[in-house]
């Protein structure tokens, strides 16, 4: 993985909160993903087929990184045996943009044995997220906005908590439903 990529097996209590917050802004996007696999020879490094990746920001544009470019240059790191299944499930601060959402289509199209399914906390609303979205629906990733079992799963699997559960923050269900019903109407429109 690319030197400059933050990575992580499991995120602080307060990073998850302040990140994954639905109902606030956020300045980064954290990537938390899991991968289920056939098992010994996957091709999968020990210890990798679980983990939290963070975008890069720079002040040069041209020098930032996201997390779902990070994932991906992981992924291909990764000596995937191209006659089992692999499925990959994200859960994101934020949805993909356009970009990231582009690379990742084009990914699965070259990579049949790689199933994407990614649940995020928000939408990333800016430049041309919606066809984004749909071009990585039309590629076959899977795309809902996270509910609060999405959001306790990821607590308990990708946060240091001290063995203390999960407590839903107000306006958690409200903003969820919001966010599902906006991504339903994106992922009906034609293109």
């Amino acid at each position: 993985m690319d030197a400059g990529a933050e990575a992580w097996d499991r995120l602080e209590e307060d990073t998850f909160t302040d990140n994954f917050h639905n109902a606030v802004w956020a300045s980064r996007t954290y990537l938390c993903y899991e991968v289920e696999h056939p098992g010994q020879g996957s091709g999968i490094p020990p210890g990798q087929d679980k983990g939290v990746l963070r975008n890069k920001s720079d002040p040069d544009p041209t020098l930032s990184r996201h997390a779902e470019s990070f994932l991906l240059e992981q992924i291909q790191s990764w000596n995937l045996d191209p006659e089992h299944q692999y499925r990959v499930t994200c859960f994101l601060s934020w949805s993909p943009c356009a970009d990231c959402a582009q690379r990742m289509a084009e990914f699965l199209g070259d990579n049949s044995h790689v199933s994407l399914n990614l649940y995020a906390s928000r939408i990333y609303s800016r430049g041309e997220y919606e066809q984004g979205l749909r071009t990585l629906k039309r590629a076959g990733a899977g795309i809902a906005i996270m509910t609060a079992r999405d959001f306790e799963h990821c607590w308990d699997t990708f946060v240091l908590h001290q063995g203390r559960s999960f407590q839903p923050w107000p306006g958690l269900y409200k903003e969820s439903q919001k966010f599902s019903e906006s991504l339903h109407r994106i992922l009906q429109q034609e293109a």
